[in-house]
């Protein structure tokens, strides 16, 4: 047994996997070497394809390495596989459960799956369905849960027999942040009851809630050690600028330019800054306020030590803007108009009549928990839905009547990218050109400019399923502005994707907004709610709160927490406004 084996719940050792072969062949994997300590909860960080559901079928046994070894529980999976199953629990990101099942029936099925004996059975589902809060819902199908409870029934279910090493596959993908912290109190439950626990996620800011941490990118282990060994270092280096005669957005370029800074990204009405050294490289007319380092500052600082990341040249936008209309500023027209919006599906009314305008030039949020009614409203703006009652007009449209034309100055970008696997790159770009009707020079400048801004050139032939995710945003963000629209909707745009991609992607929608394009956005990023002039928070179909970034976090302000950031201010007025209608009802 190597060192270390009996304080580790998993121990890799030079393990690399690979899949495929020849030209086609993916290094999921390559020499890593990681611990997981007994007791702990280990989080597991990196974008899509970094490798981390590869590297937690090997900890659940169900693949082998090509190389080096791997320990689960002080066995090798390449000599024990056979007894490793009944000591773990692995819950993969699509967890099978049975939608035409109850939660019940789903808890039944499971427990004769991992045969539990029927004495255990009573206690044991009275104590998950109290864990999960899924108590008042053992009747209800599966199929009809929210994602969050959904999530929670899957956990449920692995979690029958008490584990001694709990895996699990991004847990919190896709849901709120409620449902997020509601799945994290189960975990840190397992924890306290014994149980070691490796869990992967995108969601960097998951990371406070870790004792130990893993980094992945492209299949190689950047680093690994508690929360500290990654803040550490940061601290005095991290702060909130501003700057009394410039916007938020000419700021951040500037400080983007200026030697010596690392990261800068904007943060409501300032800019988040992390530098190099400790004395900040301020100029005169800045105010720089010192703040806390966080976990995601740490990872870009560890990826930008190895990626010589280009800066993204601002994009050219359909509808120059004068210089009376400043983002958000009064004078700007309005772009999108909501006026007592209704939707419903039979006797339920998933969007209450709600109101809020969006002007030319404005990066405008739409956010909400798991059916408060935010996809609904998003697909009503998008022409995808009719709505019910109500007003709204797009881009001059009116969307109840003109949805088509309206659909000519909107662009689009799907949560998973709405992109042909089957073609190109350059077919894919050739398609949409079409499909928006450009013909002629319009048309081959338009795929030359979409082939140099998003420096796609490289990856012309590629065929669309086998791009990095960075590259798939790339190309779907070129799709979508291949007509020039005068609207961008985006739909989760940066999910699974990792922060200097992400930072990209942002600094062209900054680039965007500035040129007079108007953005719309829903997000389970809070920090990206942060990158909005204005948003809306929805709640069970209403609007509960609006305005800034800044306006929205003091909604939220307590003594109990006198400094809110956007996820504690999503939480507590979230919460507060289902609290008044338990009252009500």
């Amino acid at each position: 047994m190597p060192a270390g084996a009996e304080a580790a719940a998993l121990l890799l050792r030079a393990a690399s996997k690979r899949f495929g072969h020849g030209a086609s062949a993916v290094q999921a994997l390559q020499d890593v070497h990681a611990d997981v300590p007994a007791g702990s909860i280990t989080g597991l960080f990196g974008p899509d394809g970094a490798g981390k559901t590869t590297l937690l079928r090997l900890a659940a046994a169900l693949l082998q390495p090509d190389a080096g070894q791997v320990l689960v529980l002080g066995h090798d999976t390449a000599t024990h596989s056979a007894s490793i199953p009944a000591r773990i629990g692995y819950m993969p990101q699509r967890f099978g459960l049975y939608d035409e099942l109850t939660v019940q029936e789903n808890l039944r099925l499971y427990a004769d799956l991992q045969g539990l004996p029927e004495a255990q059975r009573g206690p044991r589902f009275a104590e998950l369905l109290r864990l999960t809060a899924l108590g008042p819902f053992g009747r209800r199908l599966a199929g009809a849960l929210s994602g969050g409870m959904r999530q929670k029934l899957g956990l449920a279910c692995v979690l029958l027999r008490q584990p001694e090493l709990l895996l699990l596959d991004e847990p919190t993908v896709g849901v709120d942040p409620i449902s997020r912290r509601e799945l994290w109190d189960i975990i840190r439950d397992m924890r306290g009851r014994g149980s070691s626990v490796l869990v992967s996620t995108a969601y960097l800011d998951e990371a406070q809630w870790c004792d130990h941490i893993l980094l992945l990118q492209q299949g190689r282990l950047l680093a690994q050690g508690t929360p500290a060994s990654f803040l550490d270092p940061l601290r005095g280096r991290c702060h909130l600028v501003r700057s009394a005669g410039l916007g938020r957005r000419a700021l951040q370029l500037r400080l983007q330019q200026r030697a010596g800074v690392v990261d800068a990204q904007l943060h409501g009405e300032d800019v988040r800054v992390v530098v190099e050294a400790e004395v900040a490289p301020r100029q005169t007319g800045e105010d720089w306020l010192p703040r806390e380092p966080l976990f995601e500052d740490a990872f870009v600082v560890s990826l930008r030590a190895g990626v010589a990341a280009a800066q993204p040249r601002p994009l050219p936008a359909a509808q120059p803007r004068q210089p009376s209309q400043a983002a958000g500023g009064t004078q700007a027209p309005t772009v999108i108009e909501v006026r007592s919006l209704r939707r419903s599906f039979g006797d339920f009314v998933a969007v209450k009549d709600i109101d809020f305008e969006v002007r030319q030039g404005e990066v405008f949020g739409l956010l909400g928990a798991n059916g408060a009614g935010k996809s609904t409203t998003f697909r009503m703006l998008c022409g995808l839905l009719r709505p019910s009652a109500g007003s709204l007009r797009v881009a001059g449209a009116d969307m109840r009547h003109a949805s088509v034309d309206a659909r000519a100055r909107i662009g689009y970008v799907a949560q998973r990218f709405a992109l042909y696997a089957n073609l190109s790159v350059a077919q894919n770009l050739e398609f949409f050109a079409s499909a928006y009707g450009l013909r002629g020079m319009p048309r081959r400048q338009r795929l030359q400019w979409a082939m140099e801004e998003f420096d796609l050139a490289a990856v012309a032939r590629t065929g669309a399923a086998e791009l990095a995710q960075g590259y798939r945003q790339r190309l779907a963000l070129a799709c979508a502005l291949m007509h020039q629209p005068q609207v961008l909707f985006l739909d989760e745009p940066t999910s699974g994707v990792d922060p200097l991609a992400r930072r990209e992607f942002w600094q062209r929608i900054n680039g965007l907004a500035e040129q007079g394009v108007t953005v719309l956005v829903t997000t389970h990023f809070m920090d990206e709610a942060e990158y909005c002039d204005r948003l809306v928070l929805m709640s069970l179909g209403e609007i509960l709160a609006s305005g800034s970034p800044r306006e929205v976090r003091a909604r939220a302000r307590s003594p109990l927490q006198p400094d809110p950031d956007m996820s504690d201010a999503f939480v507590s007025l979230v919460q507060a406004h289902e609290a008044v209608l338990r009252r009500q009802a």
